[in-house]
């Protein structure tokens, strides 16, 4: 088993088909599946990282965009300390529903949570949200914001070891409150330090 000093448990939420299981897929497998489904439900993958001198594993809840899932949604923000909130560049009714999935994240969390804006999708070119539209809302609402794709592998790496960034120096300086090797009873790690529960392959 792989020892690590902390575990993060990061949730990635969003309206539908905004590929947040592809930006998953893309950081704990290097892959890219253009033919997918839906999430049902929710979905779990996790990998260990070295953040300066300690080793973090990030679980990683993915989570279903439909309303139907909501309520199943809402029961994995609990013990959270990092949350992606993903919206399609291309869509903009994606962005419109940021407030409810943020107000959904702010009530349902701890108030120390590190809350990620995630712009998906800028390997193509005719978006609708603008760079700066993303960073307005991130700046008004108190969120880290980064553009990714996960097509092209573009800041998939950086949006999940940024966060990580911020929530290991929160417990460093004592903003966050998080024990050493703390357990979630999920699956064990495997010796590569990537570990997935059985899973579609998903947008």
């Amino acid at each position: 088993m792989t020892s690590y000093k902390y575990t993060f448990k990061f949730i990635v939420i969003g309206a539908t088909g905004t590929g947040k299981s592809s930006l998953l897929n893309q950081y704990t497998e290097g892959k890219f599946f253009p033919d997918c489904s839906h999430t049902i439900g929710v979905e779990f993958a996790s990998r260990t990282i070295q953040i300066m001198n300690d080793k973090v594993k990030i679980q990683i809840w993915d989570t279903a965009g439909q309303e139907r899932f909501r309520a199943i949604t809402r029961s994995y923000f609990r013990g959270a300390v990092g949350i992606l909130l993903v919206y399609d560049v291309t869509r903009r009714n994606t962005f419109y529903h940021l407030n409810t999935w943020l107000t959904d994240a702010r009530n349902l969390s701890n108030p120390d949570t590190t809350i990620t804006l995630v712009a998906n999708k800028i390997d193509i070119r005719e978006r609708s949200i603008s760079i700066e539209e993303g960073e307005k809302f991130a700046n008004e609402n108190g969120l880290e914001f980064i553009e990714t794709s996960a097509k092209s592998n573009t800041n998939v790496e950086e949006c999940f070891q940024k966060t990580a960034r911020i929530i290991y120096e929160k417990i460093q300086s004592g903003t966050l409150k998080l024990q050493e090797n703390q357990t979630l009873n999920d699956p064990q790690e495997t010796e590569s330090g990537i570990e997935k529960k059985s899973r579609s392959q998903c947008c």
